[in-house]
């Protein structure tokens, strides 16, 4: 079984596993979910055998890479593919010289993002109907 995650342009790929996880999982709109950044935004995609299991997204914001999208297909979550694609986000962000990565963390996920490295920083918010917090990791330690 052979896992590959990497910078891809495959969008369309990236959307429908994004359609699958955000909209149809979490009921997150369309509206919210295809904010119209897309375009701007580095692409990861995970696939294991072939298959596209994952995906997530990178946004430049000055010395700052803002991760997003992360989404996980429901059969391939607690097997190690959200650490390695959020490792492969950071892996990026360092090669384009980040100085740090943020994201917007749903709660129930901040301690898988603390144990990455990530630290909360604000109050919890919602997005898209989903209760957040934002995290940082400094990348230049």
């Amino acid at each position: 079984m052979t896992l590959l995650i990497g910078v891809t342009d495959d969008l369309e790929t990236c959307l429908h596993l994004r359609r699958v996880v955000f909209m149809d999982e979490q009921n997150v709109p369309e509206a919210d979910e295809r904010d119209g950044r897309d375009g701007d935004a580095v692409h990861l995609l995970a696939r294991k055998d072939g298959i596209a299991v994952g995906c997530a997204r990178i946004l430049r914001m000055g010395d700052t890479g803002k991760i997003g999208r992360v989404c996980v297909l429901p059969g391939w979550r607690g097997t190690g593919l959200g650490r390695a694609l959020i490792l492969a986000c950071l892996d990026v962000l360092r090669a384009e010289g980040m100085a740090r990565a943020k994201l917007g963390a749903q709660v129930h996920a901040l301690g898988f993002y603390e144990r990455l490295g990530f630290v909360a920083e604000g109050p919890v918010y919602d997005d898209a109907g989903i209760a957040h917090r934002d995290m940082v990791r400094d990348l230049r330690a």
